[in-house]
């Protein structure tokens, strides 16, 4: 028994130091964004100041942009989300419940999609994207995204686990394949697009590298892109109003994580357990 308490609190010990390392950053960034300017730049480290300095989220949201980076960044995330799941979806039902020759070579492939990072096809994509002027618009922030071989592969595998029986009877009773799809298959995968939806959503919200180069339009910038023009135009160096920005860009994704977290560990659990 007392090896047992001793490894758990090893654990809990090896946990808690790595948490407090990944949760520094963010902790460091909320305390200067409540910071006066006289207090961040010393050599005394104090996370609590002697004073809230509030005025610095109030400077973020009237003097500068952040709301329109936050509505950008919402119509970029929602529309890539919405478009990756309307053909994610009934991809992976195929590859998990329809019999076709060369359903296994489809597969192979979106598994070796996924060993290609984005990076790769950027250039091409650009260069197409200049030749049909799609750049500096919405669209040209959307449509690379739409094809997602992760959405593909989470969703397939928790297909892969619903009996085929279920899909059997629909047929019977005289439900199209499409209807079948979301109808049936998709409510029952609500955890793995729970699960989806925050991979997609955090990533392509705190995407900077695309957005730097589809768009010059202040306009169109997106919540990361944003901070660079609030950094430069705006603040210079003043760091408070700065972190202000980044804390008023960031609290949409940890709220919406911290209300999906149940449903999040789910999919990823249900999403594993059948090749």
């Amino acid at each position: 028994m007392s090896r047992k308490i001793l490894g758990r609190s090893v654990q809990t010990l090896l946990l808690s130091v790595g948490a407090a390392f990944i949760l520094l950053p963010f902790v460091w960034m909320l305390s200067l964004s409540v910071k006066p300017r006289d207090e961040i730049f010393t050599t005394d480290v104090h996370f609590l100041p002697s004073r809230f300095e509030w005025s610095n989220f109030t400077f973020a949201l009237t003097e500068t942009d952040i709301p329109l980076f936050l509505w950008n960044g919402l119509v970029m995330v929602a529309g890539i989300l919405v478009f990756q799941i309307l053909f994610a979806v009934p991809c992976a039902y195929a590859l998990a419940q329809r019999q076709f020759a060369g359903r296994s070579l489809v597969f192979g492939l979106v598994l070796g999609a996924l060993l290609v990072p984005f990076h790769v096809t950027a250039i091409p994509i650009f260069l197409g994207f200049a030749q049909i002027g799609l750049l500096n618009t919405f669209w040209a922030l959307i449509i690379p995204f739409i094809p997602t071989a992760f959405g593909i592969f989470l969703f397939r595998q928790f297909f892969a686990q619903l009996p085929s029986d279920l899909f059997d009877a629909a047929r019977v009773d005289g439900m199209s394949e499409t209807s079948i799809v979301w109808r049936i298959a998709f409510p029952l995968a609500l955890p793995a697009a729970t699960a989806f939806a925050i991979f997609s959503v955090t990533a392509h919200w705190n995407d900077l590298f695309w957005p730097l180069i589809a768009t010059t339009d202040p306009g169109l910038a997106t919540p990361p892109r944003g901070i660079l023009y609030f950094r430069d135009q705006e603040s210079g160096d003043n760091v408070g109003p700065l972190m202000a920005a980044a804390v008023i860009t960031t609290a949409p994704l940890v709220i919406a994580f911290l209300l999906a977290q149940r449903k999040f560990i789910q999919g990823i659990a249900s999403g594993g357990l059948k090749g």
